[in-house]
């Protein structure tokens, strides 16, 4: 396999900048970019709150499942993954078989800020959206620090930070391909 195909996935909370990180990265790199909650939308025809309404997390996160083992290309993608998908179980092992992880972090702070202007997303539609982003975070955080190259995301240009993801995945696909060819 070559390096220069090994499919990038992007993990961390709601808020870090997955979808805009990855689309700058994707179109740099000639990748195609698929956002997985967008492409599970797509598939279900309905809206991630309709979903998580309808037929619940539990149903959801068994579609993120499934997107990850057989929806999208093997090589040439880039993939925001969902901000709940790597902490399922094993989830973060499936991924790292398929490409390279790298996590986008933020202060819970920029979070916050961040995810105030935004109502499609169904964990936040509680009474105390705040109090639900820090009790979320404060359970995920330590899964998203094992997933991959962390790259803060706080107050940086995005260029800077489109580079630094471009230079780990390089230096990850490396690796990877290297893995792959052992096989």
């Amino acid at each position: 396999m070559n390096p220069a195909d090994v499919n990038l996935y992007l993990v961390g909370f709601m808020g870090t900048g997955k979808t805009t990180v990855g689309r700058a990265v994707a179109q740099k790199i000639a990748f195609h970019l698929l956002d997985s909650d967008h492409e599970i939308e797509r598939l279900q025809g309905k809206t991630i709150p309709d979903i998580f309404a309808q037929d619940g997390e539990p149903a959801f996160r068994a579609m993120e499942r499934d997107f990850i083992e057989r929806g999208h290309p093997a090589e040439k993608t880039l993939i925001a993954c969902g901000g709940g998908l790597v902490v399922q179980p094993g989830m973060l092992e499936l991924l790292k078989t398929k490409g390279v992880v790298v996590c986008l972090h933020a202060s819970l702070e920029t979070i916050l800020a961040r995810t105030s202007r935004q109502r499609n997303r169904p964990l936040l539609a509680v009474e105390n959206p705040e109090e639900r982003i820090r009790v979320l975070y404060a359970a995920r955080e330590p899964i998203y620090k094992q997933s991959g190259t962390v790259i803060l995301t706080d107050g940086r240009p995005l260029n800077d930070i489109v580079a630094h993801v471009m230079r780990a995945w390089r230096r990850d696909a490396v690796d990877f391909a290297r893995a792959q060819e052992k096989r």
